[in-house]
């Protein structure tokens, strides 16, 4: 009979692993085990990116065939896994996963953990961002060699900046491109710097990026999503796993490779042999801090002001009306024009 459980070893600590043979990934015919000896595998890589970051877990304990547990508060843990307290929009707060060693991504893991997904605030000041994340999600009608081509227009635009970007697969179709800021700036500051740059980049591809809110408004197009910069709200971190059956991850690429790459070149088999050969590509991504002074220069010009935030924030100085323009009724002054 099958061992109910194995011990590993993560980074000089003992890790259980409970039901170690269970598949959690059908096509790739992962298993749990699978999952944790990735991380562990990773494990360099994945603590630069979510080190001492608030990070949610989406946890998939039966695979990743089951329904998912989206869980921003830590469940019970260990003495030794730390956690930061958040504020959510509401007001509320809660403890969440906060790594500060490799094992503590394998004790998750064992949880069911599939995905990572980190805040762009690290612990010692949660109320200024170090990272301006650019979500590039194709639309229907799209898919990646258009978010590619978004994604280098992009690269256009920050380098015009003086600004690195360091940018990856989302582990799905999308691309996300991360630059770590100087922590100066609040929330709101980083989101308005993230509209900025995403109006540029659809200024000079119309065709092809939008920034449209409204699904109705955005056709078939690449969503270029300023509202991952908002508080709470978190992309995907790097080398992070994907909860789909064939394993892929999310994972960090060079711009060379970015020019010919597949996202299902990356997975939870192909992954730790690359990381062993290449370690980790955007490894200098901590090397310098960008200001956004610019971006807020270029936000702060634009007469087209806000856009709107998610439907759970409550509503925001200069927000426009949160209601789809299919829907929106005209105002009085619009109405007696």
């Amino acid at each position: 009979m099958a061992s109910p459980y194995i011990e590993i070893d993560a980074g000089g600590r003992t890790v259980k692993v409970t039901n170690p043979d269970k598949v959690y990934f059908p096509a790739a015919g992962a298993t749990k085990r699978d999952l944790v000896e990735y991380y562990i595998s990773v494990g360099d890589g994945v603590l630069r990116a979510l080190g001492d970051r608030p990070t949610y877990l989406k946890r998939h304990p039966d695979g990743v065939e089951s329904e998912a547990i989206y869980q921003k508060r830590m469940p019970k843990h260990p003495d030794w896994i730390e956690t930061a307290t958040v504020r959510f929009p509401s007001g509320r707060t809660a403890d969440a996963f906060c790594p500060t060693e490799v094992a503590a991504f394998a004790w998750c893991a064992n949880l069911g953990t599939i995905d990572f997904h980190p805040w762009a605030a690290r612990r010692p000041d949660l109320e200024h961002p170090d990272e301006l994340r650019i979500d590039i999600d194709p639309q229907p009608g799209t898919g990646f060699e258009e978010a590619r081509k978004v994604a280098f227009t992009t690269r256009e635009v920050l380098e015009e900046l003086g600004v690195e970007g360091f940018p990856k697969t989302s582990g799905n179709r999308g691309i996300h491109i991360t630059v770590r800021v100087e922590p100066r700036w609040s929330f709101v500051d980083v989101r308005h710097a993230g509209i900025a740059l995403a109006r540029e980049v659809e200024r000079r591809r119309p065709d092809l990026a939008t920034t449209a809110w409204w699904k109705e408004e955005r056709g078939e197009r690449v969503f270029i999503d300023f509202n991952q910069n908002a508080l709470d709200r978190t992309v995907v971190g790097a080398y992070s796993v994907r909860a789909r059956p064939d394993a892929r991850v999310s994972a960090p690429v060079t711009w060379e490779e970015l020019e010919g790459c597949d996202p299902g070149d990356f997975d939870i088999r192909t992954m730790p042999e690359r990381f062993a050969k290449l370690g980790d590509v955007h490894r200098t991504i901590g090397d310098q801090a960008f200001a956004l002074d610019t971006l807020l220069e270029w936000y702060a010009a634009d007469e087209r002001g806000d856009m709107p935030y998610p439907p759970n924030y409550p509503k925001m100085p200069g927000e426009p009306k949160r209601v789809q323009p299919s829907k929106a009724r005209p105002s009085a002054d619009e109405a007696t024009a």
